[in-house]
């Protein structure tokens, strides 16, 4: 991983973006679908409020143990990809995990591997979150995009390259 250094050499602090960035990582590593080990973590006024990563629902069979649900989908330019429906999203299960112990998550920020998928996308609007930071762009984040802009969402992408997976 990479460390900072300032300009004298000595050790550089994150920004408080780079270093949630930098968790998302780590917490994508517990996701159970080899399609998609993203992460995601819910931050208010610098301090962690949940995390969520790519999983089943609690005691079902995951990708990993059953392999993939897979079902067709028809994208906006009318290309045809296959999505896994067996497990949540990181961005699902980190909100779930928020409201599970009574977290409130009103005005806070969701740092993600890429910009959420259009479902993600509604329930984090509902959830009162205010700033959605993406490592990455989505292949399929057009209309992600336009209702994030039409809620008045902050919507920041780090790095401009587009997420693809090998089983589009």
């Amino acid at each position: 991983m990479h460390k900072p250094v300032s300009k004298l050499g000595k050790h550089k602090k994150p920004s408080w973006d780079e270093y949630f960035l930098q968790m998302i990582e780590l917490i994508g590593s517990r996701g159970t679908c080899d399609r998609g080990r993203s992460g995601s973590v819910i931050v208010k006024d610098k301090r962690i409020l949940a995390t969520g990563y790519v999983g089943a629902p609690v005691g079902l069979p995951d990708c990993d143990e059953a392999g993939h649900e897979m079902q067709t989908v028809t994208n906006e330019d009318g290309t045809i990809s296959q999505h896994c429906v067996r497990t949540a999203h990181a961005e699902q299960n980190a909100i779930n995990n928020a409201a599970r112990v009574g977290v409130p998550v009103l005005g806070a920020t969701i740092y993600c591997k890429m910009v959420t998928c259009y479902k993600c996308s509604q329930s984090i609007i509902n959830a009162g979150i205010v700033r959605v930071v993406a490592l990455k762009d989505y292949h399929s984040s057009k209309r992600s995009k336009e209702i994030f802009k039409q809620a008045g969402m902050k919507l920041e992408i780090i790095n401009k390259q587009v997420e693809k997976y090998d089983r589009q």
